[in-house]
């Protein structure tokens, strides 16, 4: 019977107290080297620049001038546009209480006479071609027109009590409108308020939802375009009917 090979184990040799000690002292070494190498480079730079200040120090001045006055002018560039998005979010928060007023004479319209104001605000802004289409079979429109900048628009009108709110499947109805029509923008005007998820929807899809705070805006002189830089904001709570 054949012997078996026996196969050697393979042991990690430790290395002993002496060789630590070697490699701890080579390490003292290097450091203490390199210590040296920065000490004699710090003291050739300022024996060179001891040498030749005179020559070098209007260098040195203009360069320190420099940075400071960089560094005021990042400052104040800062400053400024920091008070500058201040003033903006003041202003936005301004334009948002006018927003908030009685609508009484709009609450009490007819929803084809709601239509014709808004048509009537359109034209007031610069619309071109607007004109009501609103009805039995208004394939979810109730005015069309062009933007003044030749952008062509649907809007969808809905004068709602103040205390109720717009639900998403009614901005889903707009946006099919917007493809019937092949408008590029859309836009949903109500004498109410939406839901948070309507809202929403508005602002992912690209619908410019017109609130009852934003149609006082509006009927109060504000542009339409402007009305887009605020989507999506200044609803508000839902006591509409105080307003």
């Amino acid at each position: 019977m054949a012997a078996r090979p026996t196969t050697r184990r393979r042991t990690t040799r430790r290395p002993t107290a002496a060789a630590r000690r070697g490699r701890s002292a080579a390490a003292r070494r290097r450091s203490t080297a390199r210590r040296k190498h920065v000490t004699a480079a710090g003291a050739l730079a300022a024996l060179l620049l001891t040498m030749y200040w005179s020559r070098i120090w209007p260098y040195v001045t203009a360069t320190l001038l420099l940075g400071a006055a960089g560094a005021a002018g990042w400052w104040l560039w800062r400053t400024d546009r920091l008070a500058r998005a201040q003033e903006r979010r003041r202003l936005r928060s301004d334009l948002i209480a006018a927003g908030r007023r009685t609508l009484t004479e709009v609450d009490a319209m007819t929803g084809t006479e709601f239509e014709e104001l808004v048509a009537d605000l359109c034209r007031r802004d610069g619309c071109t071609e607007v004109r009501r289409v609103g009805g039995s079979h208004d394939n979810g429109a109730d005015v069309v027109g062009r933007l003044p900048d030749g952008r062509t628009m649907v809007i969808q009108c809905k004068r709602y009590r103040p205390t109720s709110a717009i639900a998403s499947r009614e901005l889903r109805d707009l946006l099919g409108a917007r493809v019937h029509f092949g408008a590029d923008v859309a836009v949903f005007v109500t004498t109410t308020r939406f839901s948070g998820p309507s809202e929403r929807f508005a602002v992912q899809n690209g619908i410019l939802a017109v609130h009852r705070d934003h149609l006082g805006l509006w009927n109060n002189g504000t542009p339409l375009t402007t009305l887009a830089e605020l989507n999506g904001t200044g609803q508000g709570d839902p006591h509409h009917h105080t307003r």
